[in-house]
């Protein structure tokens, strides 16, 4: 949610952050600003809409020097405006701010009965002044200043803040908010996200909360936020910085489309022996998961859908009751949390704030706590190394807002979770783990086959473009299937799709069916096809326009449904994987055709970090 980039050094910093935004643009896209200090001025610009609206203003109005700070803004707090655009000034301070200030209405008051006047709508302006006046009463310590000021402030942050009469230091602070320094030769970065300075460094920290980063360009000290000094191991991050560009795709999200075969390869390499499952979870505490009597999963959005197939992998193969909760509901529903208690948390990111929270929560009351997880060292598997551990997904950067290769991770390693805690229990022979095992390593090679498909799938999307609602149903794990094929629709192409339990059609929603209305039928030739050809009928009868997702030897419905996408057969584990390919591609190809932006939806962000 919103993106920083910082830089110190000794090359020109304007490029370099402009640079950084365009790769954090996924995080917020509503406003973006840049401040950097030369000759003890602070050059601040800053532009509402997109970062090309910033770059306008800077080919007249350049920002000169060798360190600053960039943010690109998701309006949490505030009208997207520019005068709500980050970086905000007072005085000799000016700062880029990620998250929420919980009690910024106290400290606006105070203030204001200081004397002070506000410029913007935001709670961040809040702490330029806060910080400025304590930098009056510490004028030779800097970092002294902003550790008073912050014991003031309640809530989420990060923060990367200048001061004029500094004009050598770079600080950045971290509270429930992401933030990491790059280190580089004579040069060093502060960014919200690993993609925004990958071209020029692979060398991390990665802060905590409550600790400070103070930079110069040629040193990082960090300390916690009473000033004592704390040593850190950085980590080298082995993503490429080509992996965060677009590759000769159009768009982030076809490029991650495509990714997902080799993204199942990364995420299975090195990590299976024949039955030896246990080899794939090294540097997880799984010996505790033997002791596991109930197991709660929990995520949002997509994470969400991933949890709802987890759960049937899990009571399917090792016969431990599972339930399923959103993230930000979990914590408010007073859950029954008891001895020999998982909760696993899905999430991309590692630092969706909802997710983190229930965590936390989990842990306070003693419960095991495990994540999946595509970022290395974020704050979500932080908190779960401290239980059993975090099982990485290994994605590579996913850039799109709406998540596609994340997903089809997530599905892979809920289930090596899922047929680790079957051996375990005892529920799955050697046998038959070794018979799933090989049929996982297909998976790669049934998702190449669904891509084939991207031709004909894009001309069912031309066919539907003037959609303006769509229902999607399935029954079993296409049930699910069909929930985050709905949401990737309503994501990115702004048609309002809903999705439901092919079996429950009749229950409610088939009053919404008329000769309008496309319908997305999933039915696959598995026990549960004969129910769904009879579900599909009940919305034919009443007029429903049909677009089907079959397998490519169903000559019946091919022949009946031109409309179809198609998947090749497969083992029934591997459904939810292979089938979300042909609806995340017709999605996409939906919001491309309507011309809109794919990989930065409105409203949307990559990493919500706020509640």
């Amino acid at each position: 949610m919103c993106g920083i980039v910082g830089y110190i050094g000794n090359r020109p910093a304007e490029s370099l952050l402009l640079d950084g935004l365009k790769r954090l643009e996924y995080r917020g896209y509503d406003s973006a600003g840049i401040a950097t200090l030369h000759e003890g001025q602070t050059y601040l610009r800053r532009a509402p809409g997109r970062l090309d609206n910033l770059k306008k203003r800077l080919q007249n109005n350049p920002a000169l020097g060798n360190v600053g700070i960039s943010h690109t803004r998701w309006a949490s707090h505030g009208s997207p405006s520019e005068q709500n655009a980050h970086p905000h000034q007072f005085g000799n301070i000016a700062l880029v701010h990620n998250g929420i200030i919980e009690n910024h209405e106290e400290l606006k008051q105070e203030l204001q009965q200081l004397g002070h006047q506000f410029q913007s709508d935001t709670d961040s302006e809040i702490l330029a002044h806060l910080i400025a006046r304590y930098c009056e009463q510490t004028p030779d310590n800097f970092a002294k200043a902003i550790r008073q000021a912050l014991t003031r402030v309640e809530g989420a942050y990060a923060l990367a803040i200048l001061d004029t009469k500094h004009p050598d230091i770079l600080i950045g602070v971290k509270q429930a908010c992401p933030l990491v320094v790059g280190i580089a030769e004579g040069e060093n970065f502060l960014a919200s996200d690993f993609p925004a300075v990958l071209s020029h460094t692979r060398q991390f920290y990665i802060l905590d909360d409550g600790e400070m980063a103070i930079l110069t360009a040629s040193h990082i000290q960090i300390t916690d936020l009473e000033g004592k000094r704390k040593t850190k191991e950085p980590i080298t991050l082995n993503w490429s910085p080509a992996a965060a560009e677009k590759a000769g795709y159009k768009h982030f999200m076809l490029k991650e489309i495509f990714e997902q075969p080799q993204a199942v390869i990364d995420t299975l390499c090195g990590r299976l022996d024949h039955d030896k499952i246990e080899q794939a979870f090294l540097g997880i505490q799984i010996e505790h998961l033997s002791n596991i009597e109930r197991i709660t999963l929990i995520g949002c959005g997509t994470s969400y859908h991933a949890a709802l197939v987890g759960k049937r992998y899990i009571e399917a193969l090792a016969k431990i009751p599972v339930e399923v909760d959103f993230a930000s509901e979990f914590r408010y529903r007073n859950p029954l949390i008891q001895n020999n208690h998982l909760v696993l948390g899905v999430s991309q990111s590692g630092e969706t704030a909802d997710t983190l929270a229930a965590l936390k929560l989990a842990q306070s009351q003693n419960a095991y706590t495990m994540a999946v997880c595509n970022v290395l060292d974020s704050a979500i598997p932080r908190l779960c190394n401290q239980s059993i551990g975090t099982f990485y997904t290994h994605a590579g950067p996913e850039i799109s807002v709406a998540s596609t290769k994340a997903f089809t991770t997530q599905l892979v390693s809920l289930y090596l979770i899922a047929l680790l805690l079957g051996k375990q229990r005892g529920t799955l022979n050697s046998k038959d783990l070794q018979r799933r095992l090989e049929n996982l390593y297909s998976l790669p090679m049934l998702l190449e086959k669904v891509l084939e498909h991207e031709a004909s799938i894009q001309q069912v999307a031309k066919n539907w473009l003037k959609s303006e609602h769509m229902l999607f149903m399935g029954r079993g794990f296409l049930d699910i299937v069909a929930r985050e094929g709905a949401l990737k629709t309503k994501e990115i192409s702004y048609i309002h799709a809903e999705a439901y339990a092919a079996g429950e059609m009749k229950h409610g929603p088939i009053a919404l069916i008329d000769d309008k209305m496309p319908v997305v039928v999933l039915a696959i030739k598995d026990y549960l096809y004969e129910k769904t050809l009879s579900n599909l009928e009940e919305v034919k009868s009443r007029g429903a326009q049909i677009i089907v997702l079959c397998n490519e030897d169903d000559q019946k419905l091919r022949s009946l449904y031109p409309d179809a996408l198609l998947i090749p057969s497969c083992p029934p584990d591997l459904l939810p994987a292979v089938a979300i390919l042909p609806l995340q591609i017709l999605a996409y190809h939906l919001a491309n055709l309507r011309g809109l932006d794919v990989d930065q939806p409105r409203n949307l962000a990559k990493s919500v970090t706020i509640e």
